[in-house]
Order: structure tokens, then sequence, then C-alpha cells
């Protein structure tokens, strides 16, 4: 588990709102609070139908930061599908500690992955890269 810690990089294009999908609340926590600590809006869901419920809120999202396996019906990988269908331009960035599964999001448009343990520095370049793209 990382500590949130003070952001040493700040997200330099305007506001962005990032959903965080994750459901397990230790390391939901401390990301979802540094990335708002960079200086982006941030919503937190703990499972794909939380996020799906979540783009029926004001701020429109710019990116999601998903967990690849989570309870529910749907994983990170259908839930990025789910995203590739219904919001075509919404960038999905996975992440994992599980290896073996890593190939699929490669193949979905708009996907990308970052391996856990990540430093929440990584997240936070990894999603202005994305965002700039």
């Amino acid at each position: 588990m990382s500590i949130a810690r003070s952001c040493s990089f700040t997200e330099p294009n305007g506001i962005h709102t990032v959903l965080v999908v994750e459901d397990e609340m230790m390391v939901r926590m401390p990301i979802a609070e540094y990335l708002r600590d960079c200086g982006y809006n941030v919503v937190e869901a703990g499972d794909a139908s939380e996020a799906i419920a979540a783009m029926d809120s004001d701020d429109p999202v710019s990116l999601v930061f998903s967990d690849v396996r989570m309870p529910g019906k749907m994983d990170g990988f259908a839930l990025a599908e789910w995203f590739r269908f219904h919001y075509p331009t919404v960038p999905v960035l996975l992440t994992s500690g599980y290896g073996g599964r890593t190939v699929p999001a490669a193949t979905i448009p708009g996907a990308r992955f970052i391996e856990k343990p990540y430093s929440q520095t990584q997240v936070a370049h990894r999603i202005a890269a994305l965002l700039d793209s």
C-alpha cells in the first residue's frame, strides 16, 4: 500500500476528472487523494457498476483508472470495453498486480496498462500523457 503524499507533479492542462475504480479501499484512497493533490477532480468507484453509475454525474470523466480484478459481473477489461462502446474518447488506464492477462488491454482501443505495484508519480505522469494524446 502506498501512502498518499504531496504531489510532485501538477496537471498542466486544466482540470480533468479521473474516475478511479478499485475495490480495495486502502489502495483506492491513497491514489485518489494523490491525484486530487495533483489538481485532478477525482470520482471514486468500488466496482464496474459504480463506475458506470458515476458517468451520470455532472463532471464529465476525462479518464478511467481501473483495477483489472474487481467483484461483480465486470472486471476491468469488460469495463474498458464498455467505455470503448459508450464513451470511445475516454481513455482507460488499467492496472493489476496479477500477470498473465495484460495482453487484452493492448487490444482495447484507448486502453493502456500499468503494473502494480506502481508509484503514485508514475500513475500521475501516465494519466497526463494519456490526456495529452
